[in-house]
């Protein structure tokens, strides 16, 4: 795979159903999840202008005195992932990783360690904006991560990174956020054993539920006080594969490109499911979150990554890495 095609697969890839959008900048120099003294400049992007053009049509002003108000989303980059913050829901829209072999271990002669990240507010986000510690306190879920810290092994920063809580949503604690989910993300960094590279999204959700009376409905929980941070109803995963690791290691022979989605429920679920029941396609979490996250054209080049690879998960206890979070600066969060 080309350079320019690697390259255009997150940058070009996502386009966001949104009027205007916030481009952040994540400063990498220090370990330490302290906010900065001063508040990082944001530069506004997609902002429609009012600026007179030449036209037959008479311009609208009414924007004039108040400026474009949104939607807008916080576009955040980060050392082991770049992401999208709504501010009215307060969880990210989507993060988006690259994940290799290489990039999932521990540098040699580095310690890093999860237990000395703890879950702070993202000093990027406006304070109006932000979810915090306290929206989670007694709320009944997990802090669940959206990028998992266990893929951010690179350096002691790029892990605290993903203690922000823009990169966090609620999730049911056992049976998904601290069971099945991790599995899936388990599952998704043993693949950088068969692929040479791999672009993942992760997705929070709001899906409909058909009610008695026939009709369908988004229904979904708020937790914080005041109620500030929604619960998403679903998550999803989307992988793509990109280049073969050695010979053997693809069940349909060799493919270059693989690509697939998974949709869970924000619910407990049974170790003994088939990741394969919750695989769906692409376009399906497409149109559920509004976005295109591949082009045309590596979406119809790919193959579908159960076709291609083994997809099971592998049941792990995750125990131990709970009890090291039981302290009150942070929660239960799976890798």
């Amino acid at each position: 795979m080309s350079l320019a095609v690697q390259a255009g697969l997150f940058a070009g890839g996502v386009v966001l159903g949104a009027g205007g959008a916030v481009w952040l900048q994540g400063s990498h120099k220090k370990a330490a999840m302290a906010p900065p003294s001063a508040t990082p400049k944001a530069e506004m992007l997609s902002a429609p202008s009012l600026a007179a053009t030449p036209s037959a049509t008479p311009v609208n002003d009414a924007l004039a005195l108040s400026g474009h108000p949104g939607p807008v989303a916080d576009f955040l980059r980060n050392q082991a992932y770049v992401s999208a913050y709504d501010r009215r829901l307060r969880h990210p829209v989507w993060t988006a990783e690259h994940l290799t072999a290489e990039s999932i271990r521990r540098p040699p002669g580095t310690e890093v360690n999860r237990a000395q990240s703890i879950f702070a507010e993202d000093p990027r986000i406006p304070a109006a904006f932000r979810s915090t510690n306290s929206d989670y306190f007694r709320s009944g879920y997990d802090r669940g991560h959206m990028v998992p810290a266990a893929d951010a092994k690179s350096s002691q920063a790029a892990m605290n990174e993903t203690f922000y809580l823009s990169n966090i949503a609620p999730q049911v604690g056992p049976g998904m956020n601290r069971d099945y989910w991790a599995h899936t993300e388990d599952f998704v960094r043993r693949l950088t054993g068969q692929f040479k590279d791999l672009y993942v999204f992760t997705l929070p959700l709001y899906l409909p539920r058909q009610s008695t009376d026939g009709k369908w409905r988004v229904s979904y929980e708020v937790i914080g006080s005041p109620p500030s941070v929604s619960v998403p109803t679903h998550f999803a995963k989307v992988v793509l594969g990109a280049g073969q690791t050695g010979p053997g290691t693809m069940l349909g022979g060799s493919a270059k490109l693989a690509l697939g989605a998974f949709i869970m429920p924000n619910s407990m679920i049974p170790d003994t499911a088939p990741l394969r029941s919750f695989e769906v396609d692409v376009e399906a979490v497409e149109r559920a979150a509004g976005l295109t996250l591949f082009p045309p054209a590596i979406k119809q080049a790919a193959k579908k990554l159960c076709d291609t690879v083994k997809c099971e998960i592998i049941v792990r206890d995750f125990g131990d890495a709970n009890k090291k979070l039981n302290a009150p600066t942070r929660s239960h969060s799976m890798p």
